[in-house]
C-alpha cells in the first residue's frame, strides 16, 4: 500500500495524516478512537475545562501509562535474565552430576 491520506477526528477537530500500510492506519483510528474516549471521559469529569487542558489530562495519563509498561517490560526482563542463570545453573550441575 502506498502513501495514502486519512482523516480522523481528535477532540471533535478533524487531522488528515499518512498511513504507510492498512495496519498503519488501523493503529491511527484506533488510538484516535481511544483519546477520543479519554477526552470524553475528562471531559465528563471535569466540565468547563478548556479542551487544552482536557488534552493534557490525557496526554499525561498516556505518558504515565507508558512509562507503568516500561517498567514492567523492564522488570520482566530481569526475570527472564534471572531465571535464564538459574536454569543455567541447574543443567550445569546436571551435567556435572551424570559424569
Amino acid at each position: 500500500m502506498a502513501q495514502q491520506k486519512i482523516t480522523v477526528k481528535i477532540a471533535g477537530r478533524p487531522y488528515v495524516l499518512n498511513a504507510s500500510s492498512e495496519e498503519h492506519e488501523r493503529k491511527i483510528r484506533v488510538s484516535a478512537d481511544e483519546i477520543n474516549k479519554k477526552v470524553n471521559a475528562y471531559l465528563d469529569k471535569f466540565p468547563g475545562k478548556s479542551i487544552v487542558d482536557i488534552l493534557s489530562f490525557v496526554a499525561l495519563n498516556v505518558c504515565m501509562n507508558n512509562l507503568t509498561l516500561q517498567e514492567q517490560i523492564n522488570n520482566l526482563s530481569d526475570e527472564e535474565k534471572a531465571l535464564a542463570e538459574e536454569l543455567g545453573g541447574y543443567l550445569e550441575n546436571i551435567g556435572k552430576n551424570s559424569r
